[in-house]
């Protein structure tokens, strides 16, 4: 004897159990690499069609932000060797391993305040802070060598917390002048000669 069918709503609710299982449950999901691909897809799909429709348009655009590009690069490059380099070259040295003399200190303190004088305060700031250095070696606060940058120098010199503060703020006046383009003015180079001269008040005790 054939067993009958079973009833159409005991059929739906078995249906709607399995279904409503986790594993059944179809929802889209939102893949961020997925969208990335497709959207440069359909970007390289534009570029083609604008190179079918407008090839010679095309071609001028393509050397325009060739152009853009290389002057980009060439800029971050600028940037980062003038970043890199050694910010100061202070001269060799002519005492051998006993260290400059004073009389060099004195050299780059009347060149700067020449250069202050001439309007010339960005260059006038870098020799100014290479009497600073030359001076705190003398005071064996630091040792000064050209391949060295000004930041290492905080790094290194002698002084108490208060001077460190000072020191690192003369450091972060010189790279915002000399590589960030500042202007610079003779009350900004006077003040930077009195902040340079109270440095010396904090050199530790060796």
């Amino acid at each position: 004897m054939l067993q009958g069918a079973p009833p159409a709503d005991s059929l739906r609710r078995a249906l709607a159990d399995v279904f409503a299982r986790p594993e059944y449950v179809w929802v889209p999901r939102f893949s961020l690499g997925d969208w990335v691909r497709e959207q440069w897809l359909r970007l390289l799909d534009w570029i083609g069609r604008q190179q079918t429709a407008h090839p010679a348009a095309f071609k001028v655009a393509l050397a325009i932000l060739i152009v853009v590009l290389v002057g980009l690069l060439i800029h971050m490059g600028y940037v980062v060797w003038r970043i890199t380099r050694p910010t100061v070259h202070t001269p060799a040295r002519a005492g051998g391993a006993s260290g400059l003399r004073l009389e060099d200190g004195r050299a780059h303190r009347e060149r700067a305040d020449e250069l202050a004088r001439a309007g010339r305060y960005v260059e006038a700031l870098a020799h100014r802070f290479v009497a600073l250095l030359l001076e705190l070696e003398r005071r064996r606060a630091l040792t000064v060598h050209p391949s060295k940058t000004p930041a290492e120098y905080v790094r290194e010199a002698r002084l108490d917390e208060s001077g460190r503060a000072s020191f690192a703020d003369l450091v972060a006046r010189l790279y915002r002048h000399v590589f960030g383009a500042v202007p610079c003015d003779a009350a900004t180079y006077q003040d930077f000669g009195a902040a340079a001269d109270a440095v010396f008040r904090h050199v530790a005790a060796a």
